[in-house]
């Protein structure tokens, strides 16, 4: 049985470039999704937030036009409601990688607000990526990567990496809103950014780092590191 640290974003909002506050949280099929993937194979999940607090789902995420159907929200809403490892955060800050034995970011805006600058989160990241254990992160959970910079320096600079793309930023209606876009973000960071289709499932694996575009890709890297957990 391999221990799992699942890191949330603690965010409820994101702030937009007119200063606009857009009500967010984690999006529910990122966590939900990879969280049954592994707890149904035995594993154990730890979640963790910055400053400790109750992680918030973007109730967006649970429309059924959102989740796929009115059942998929249902089914969702299920997991969530059962995950009590999710009313129960550890502090970012206290979480210490030796404990784990893979480390997994789920998205939604959230870390847009929080975590793409959350020195905690900046280093976990670091450590992670330099021991060789796996390292899951989706969709907008990339955002966290901008905070391992060190004098402008990160070491995933040149690691193929997949995020939520513009092009389904500007299908959301959020990219002329933002303050800055993640797959720019990512690029100026140094990773060589790789995409797949808009909304289908897309995962990119490279050495210790597995990394999916979108919500649909969540289940697909769940799987992933399914194959390479102890």
């Amino acid at each position: 049985m391999a221990k799992i640290l699942f890191v949330l974003t603690g965010a409820t909002y994101w702030t937009l470039k007119d200063g606009t506050r857009y009500a967010t949280g984690y999006w529910a099929e990122e966590f939900a999704a990879p969280y049954k993937a592994v707890t149904e194979a035995g594993h154990q999940v730890v979640v963790a937030t910055p400053g400790g607090v109750t992680p918030m789902v973007d109730m967006m995420s649970l429309r059924p036009e959102m989740a796929g159907s009115a059942r998929i929200a249902l089914d969702l809403e299920a997991v969530i409601r059962s995950a009590e490892e999710i009313r129960r955060p550890i502090q970012l800050a206290d979480a210490r990688l030796e404990d784990y034995d893979a480390v997994y970011f789920p998205g939604g805006h959230g870390p847009m607000e929080d975590l793409c600058g959350d020195a905690d989160a900046g280093r976990l990241l670091t450590a992670a990526l330099a021991s060789g254990k796996p390292l899951a992160v989706v969709c907008h959970a990339p955002a966290a990567l901008l905070a391992t910079r060190i004098h402008g320096v990160s070491p995933f600079a040149g690691y193929r990496v997949t995020a939520f793309t513009n092009d389904e930023e500007d299908a959301v209606g959020l990219a002329s809103r933002a303050r800055w876009l993640l797959e720019d973000e990512l690029k100026e960071l140094g990773v060589e950014f790789v995409r797949g289709e808009m909304w289908k499932p897309f995962t990119v694996v490279d050495r210790n780092l597995y990394t999916g575009q979108n919500p649909a890709s969540a289940a697909a890297l769940a799987e992933r590191l399914l194959e390479v957990l102890p």
